[in-house]
């Protein structure tokens, strides 16, 4: 496989598919090279030269955080996986065989995290539209086919299987049509989130027929209309110097001219993200066009698991007129045990940089968790009728009575995820759990062709 590069273009217009197609990846040991090569035949790989060449520090690889963020390591795949595919490459299987292997690891990765294919899918007299997701009443998430990559790929990706070589695996929609006929039908939902992939990866032009139709007169209470993305990061020059980014600014210039709330969700998980000077002066004509920038991140082990990290982060995006909005715990999928922590180191990250900050930068939700039945804030270890226990709350649920209710789980230090957790004070269950059991059952009868209840088609709607 050749590069994806025009050398005519400059060191950050381009793009290689391949670890070792990266000219300074020959600085680093054969051995690690090779394991380099074994996972990206399992999980995906791109990077961008504006990070090969701008962000990552070469004289620190493989240990350098933003090289961890975009080259694959060996510990990303379970020992047995790794096996497996090294042998095969070792004696030169088939490109086809090496697919086989990959497509049978996929299935043990926890490809789609938080039941969302089953729990999220939406239906139009009871057929399944394929590329939305409704899990919270407001907000509908819209995937558009072109949108369904990135500029690079971040190693910790809990939307990992929308890159594969999996097609049942991927969640997208060609167009927006079935989009706005789902909203007129759904009149509770004010937010529409964009997102991927990044659909910054779609040409102006086209990116502006897919919005346009949810600007107009018929769709006034879609209030806010949301886009997910690392741009920033990976391809600043996105909103800058590119053909088109002219265009993509006028766009979003017209969003707010139409009075709706431009928000973009930023994905930052390091300082040095944030503080590139290409990346200031995008973040600023943004701002200008009328957008609010809010930031999130999950903490990675060995890449921003120090709260000092987070501290300056938050501190530089607050001083270029981003809000940050959301820490999260990694989600149980992929790669998550190469850089998972015990919630209670997460919670430590979050109190000690909290502390170095001013009121504006206190705006991040403290470790959050999205779980099947709901964000879940884990809000720290706290004793209660003479235990030590886990405090947490629901910030969004399938559930809307269930937000903001205080509950309780054993305090379990090797803990790294919702799931992991039990209910304290000798409870069976927590709260929700019967409640949520009848949800699943209820969409579980849906996909099979049985009428759903009303409540479901409330939760749907």
């Amino acid at each position: 496989m050749s590069p994806l590069l025009n050398r005519e273009l400059p060191a950050e217009d381009v793009w290689y598919s391949r670890p070792e197609q990266v000219p300074q990846i020959q600085r680093l040991s054969d051995d690690v090279r090779f394991e380099m090569q074994v996972v990206s035949e399992v999980m995906p790989f791109r990077v961008s030269g504006h990070v090969v060449e701008n962000l990552i520090d070469w004289d620190k690889a493989p240990d350098d955080p933003i090289f961890r963020i975009t080259f694959p390591r060996r510990n990303m795949l379970e020992p047995r996986a790794f096996d497996l595919v090294a042998t095969a490459m070792k004696r030169s299987a088939s490109q086809g065989e090496v697919r086989r292997l990959a497509a049978s690891i996929y299935r043990q990765l926890n490809p789609h995290p938080g039941d969302q294919t089953l729990l999220n899918s939406v239906f139009a007299d009871d057929v399944e539209i394929e590329g939305l997701q409704h899990k919270y009443g407001e907000t509908v998430l819209y995937f558009p086919s072109e949108g369904q990559t990135c500029h690079s790929f971040c190693t910790f990706c809990f939307r990992w299987a929308q890159f594969v070589h999996e097609p049942d695996l991927r969640i997208a929609m060609s167009g927006s049509e079935q989009l706005v006929e789902y909203l007129l039908d759904r009149p509770q939902v004010t937010d529409v989130l964009i997102t991927g992939g990044d659909p910054f990866v779609i040409k102006s032009r086209r990116l502006r027929s897919l919005v346009e139709p949810l600007l107009t007169p018929e769709l006034e209470r879609v209030s806010t209309i949301r886009f997910g993305t690392k741009a920033l990061t990976f391809r600043p020059q996105r909103f800058l110097s590119d053909s088109d980014a002219g265009e993509l600014l006028e766009l979003l210039r017209l969003i707010v001219a139409r009075q709706k709330h431009l928000a973009l969700m930023v994905h930052f998980n390091h300082w040095r993200e944030v503080e590139h000077p290409r990346a200031v002066a995008a973040i600023h004509a943004l701002r200008d066009a009328g957008a609010v920038l809010r930031s999130q991140s999950p903490v990675l082990r060995g890449i921003n698991d120090d709260p000092e990290i987070w501290a300056r982060m938050w501190r530089s995006q607050v001083s270029h007129g981003i809000a940050p909005y959301y820490m999260f715990v990694a989600r149980d999928t992929g790669a998550k045990s190469s850089f998972d922590l015990p919630l209670v180191r997460v919670w430590t990250v979050y109190r000690d940089a909290v502390r170095q900050v001013s009121g504006l930068a206190r705006t991040a939700r403290r470790p959050v968790m999205s779980a099947s039945p709901g964000k879940v804030e884990f809000l720290g270890p706290v004793e209660a009728a003479g235990e030590r226990v886990f405090a947490l709350r629901f910030l969004q649920a399938r559930d809307p009575t269930w937000c903001n209710r205080l509950f309780f789980a054993r305090a379990d230090e090797d803990a790294t995820w919702f799931g992991d957790l039990k209910p304290a004070f000798g409870e069976d269950k927590f709260f929700f759990e019967e409640p949520f059991a009848e949800l699943v059952a209820a969409r579980r009868r849906r996909r099979s062709g049985e009428p759903a209840s009303r409540s479901l088609a409330d939760q749907d709607a």
